[in-house]
């Protein structure tokens, strides 16, 4: 029995100890950057739909943004993809685990001028899935706005510069300014 070969019991247990350790290091680094990416996702989307909008105001919609008779959703989203101004998938209203509304406010002579407002909240908020921890928000303005999670619940967002034309992203008052980058 002296030319045995291979591993003893031990040996095995302890590589299999030192794997579940590194994975027990990298698997929440690992959600986290995908966390961390959807985010980024979900604030280019938002800046995209920023730009197609002025591009539809411009040309196709007569000075008015894309409308879906004033009701948030995607409907404006699909108006907006079905005009080649952004892709399919955001044009559906999902996109990097990341949900999209939409709602613009038409031009009314000595009212107001057209607006729209466009909000992406994660679709998961808790749990081992959980797709981010930041709503964002856009604006005819261009400022993008985002609200962090407080407790596993994310709560709506205000952007106040277009209150006076209904298009608001919600009812809270603390909003974070991102710029116009």
């Amino acid at each position: 029995m002296k030319n045995q070969k291979g591993f003893s019991l031990i040996e095995l247990l302890i590589v299999v100890v030192i794997i579940g350790i590194i994975a027990a290091i990298a698997i929440p680094n690992l959600l986290a950057a995908r966390r961390s990416a959807n985010e980024g996702s979900a604030a280019s989307s938002l800046r995209t739909l920023h730009g197609a909008s002025a591009t539809y105001q411009a040309t196709t919609g007569v000075g008015n943004f894309p409308d879906a008779g004033g009701a948030a959703g995607v409907a404006g989203l699909g108006i907006l993809a079905a005009g080649n101004l952004v892709d399919s998938v955001l044009g559906a209203g999902s996109k990097s685990g990341y949900a999209f509304s939409y709602q613009s406010f038409g031009f009314v002579i000595g009212t107001n001028p057209a607006s729209f407002s466009c909000t992406a909240k994660p679709q998961q908020t808790s749990g081992i899935t959980m797709t981010g921890t930041r709503n964002f928000g856009i604006t005819t303005d261009g400022v993008l706005a985002t609200e962090v999670t407080v407790g596993g619940t994310v709560n709506n967002m205000t952007n106040g510069g277009n209150a006076a034309n209904g298009a608001t992203l919600g009812n809270s008052p603390t909003i974070v300014v991102m710029g116009n980058q």
